[in-house]
């Protein structure tokens, strides 16, 4: 077999990256004494919160795994591992981005009229090295609670466009979404200056900055890229529903770090943040239950996955908000809906491979929008009633939708242009696992 020429530009960028990233932080370690906060007068820390936003921060991390067994059960036997890897790469990737410059873009002081924050003492976090929030909580544990979210979103997107996929393609692609797309969303909507955030927008644990973000990223994505080669006309089955089982299980056990750790505190918010996620996945899951009960006369494990998730995904923006009865009503809805959406994507022909817009942008938009309808007394921000905070909820869906459409587009196309995102007929055809990772997810001949 003839040796595959290699582009010296291609091979030479990772290198280059690499080692502009030492000297990055050879150049951060050296100003991080200059740059920290001195550590008179620090805030008491709260134990109890800390421990609890500790716990939290690993729960959000299982989810990732926990993802990854969920999409690696999904697919073909041949693209098992490749799908896992967008998972674990988000990990890796994401995981020193954010440290670097994801965090200041996050939660810095506003720049460029609002649309991101940045605050140069906050690049690789050297200005909270040892601080403590007003909450008792160090700032750390903060930041590393706020990147789990940055790594699972990203990871989420994979499942609209798995199985057809260039490995470089999605890192380079991951990497400069989380910059250019999750990291704003999070300003607007969670920093204290972000200006969603100011017009009293809820979203407690990321119904838009996450699930919708995701969604829609995905969609837009699975259009340009393509279906996969055979889609619909061939049988696409997954190859491991049992690991598919273990997934939601480990994503469902992980959210309520996700969701009651949204809180920042160890409290009685924290208590009814962790109800009402029970409520609905439980919820979430009895509905497509009853659903396929009708349809199908059965039921089935991929569907109780699918409702366990919408469930979690629709009460997301609303778990600090909402009462257990509302919980469940947004559980039920949320399965209904995206029970249709998937039934209109298989009419519509268009290949989402693991339905990331028909379930998290779905539920995620209908939690966003909903959940003005079962807010608590007292919870309603700025006084508002609920017709006086429904505009505000649809603003901030409607910016996501859109932002995230427009950047997601455009990093496709050039990614696609310059380095390649698509993966070829016979590479689609070897599968990902060989042609991609050259390894085996199972020891069988069968690798369809």
């Amino acid at each position: 077999m003839l040796a595959t020429r290699r582009d010296p530009v291609r091979t030479a960028l990772p290198i280059g990256l690499l080692l502009l990233a030492l000297a990055a932080v050879i150049v951060a370690a050296l100003g991080a004494t200059s740059a920290a906060t001195p550590l008179a007068a620090q805030p008491a820390i709260d134990t109890g919160a800390t421990a609890w936003m500790l716990t939290s921060t690993a729960l959000v991390l299982l989810m990732v795994p926990g993802l990854a067994m969920f999409y690696g059960g999904l697919v073909r036997t041949k693209n098992v591992l490749g799908t896992m890897m967008h998972s674990f790469a988000a990990m890796a990737i994401i995981g020193v981005l954010w440290v670097a410059v994801g965090y200041s873009l996050a939660f810095g002081p506003n720049v460029l009229g609002g649309w991101a924050g940045w605050d140069p003492g906050l690049v690789f976090l050297r200005s909270i090295d040892g601080t403590v929030s007003a909450n008792g909580i160090p700032d750390l544990v903060f930041a590393m609670f706020q990147g789990k979210f940055a790594i699972i979103t990203p990871a989420l997107i994979a499942g609209a466009f798995a199985e057809r996929v260039r490995f470089r393609g999605y890192a380079i692609f991951i990497a400069l979404w989380s910059l250019l797309v999750y990291s704003p969303l999070c300003h607007w909507v969670w920093a204290s200056d972000g200006f969603l955030f100011q017009a009293g927008a809820i979203d407690f644990a990321g119904g838009t900055v996450v699930h919708i973000s995701a969604g829609v990223s995905g969609l837009v994505a699975a259009l340009y890229l393509g279906a996969r080669r055979g889609y619909p006309r061939t049988a696409m089955h997954p190859n491991n529903l049992v690991m598919v089982m273990m997934g939601v299980g480990l994503l469902w056990v992980g959210w309520f770090g996700f969701n009651a750790g949204s809180s920042l505190a160890s409290g009685v918010k924290t208590a009814q943040a962790l109800t009402v996620t029970q409520a609905a996945a439980a919820a979430g899951a009895l509905a497509w239950i009853c659903i396929e009960a009708v349809q199908h006369r059965k039921a089935t494990s991929l569907g109780i996955a699918s409702g366990i998730l919408a469930g979690l995904v629709v009460i997301t923006p609303a778990a600090g908000v909402v009462q257990p009865a509302g919980a469940i009503a947004l559980g039920f809805l949320a399965s209904g809906l995206c029970y249709g959406a998937i039934l209109l994507k298989n009419r519509l022909g268009y290949d989402d491979t693991l339905d990331v817009f028909g379930v998290h942008g779905i539920a995620g938009m209908a939690g966003a929008l909903l959940l003005t309808f079962f807010v608590r007394a007292g919870e309603m921000p700025q006084g508002r009633d609920v017709f006086g905070q429904l505009p505000v909820q649809a603003l901030g869906v409607g910016l996501t939708i859109a932002y995230a459409a427009v950047v997601t587009i455009v990093l496709l196309v050039v990614i696609q242009k310059v380095f390649g995102l698509r993966l070829g007929a016979s590479g689609e055809m070897a599968g990902m696992d060989h042609e991609l990772h050259g390894e085996h997810g199972y020891g069988l001949l069968n690798l369809n």
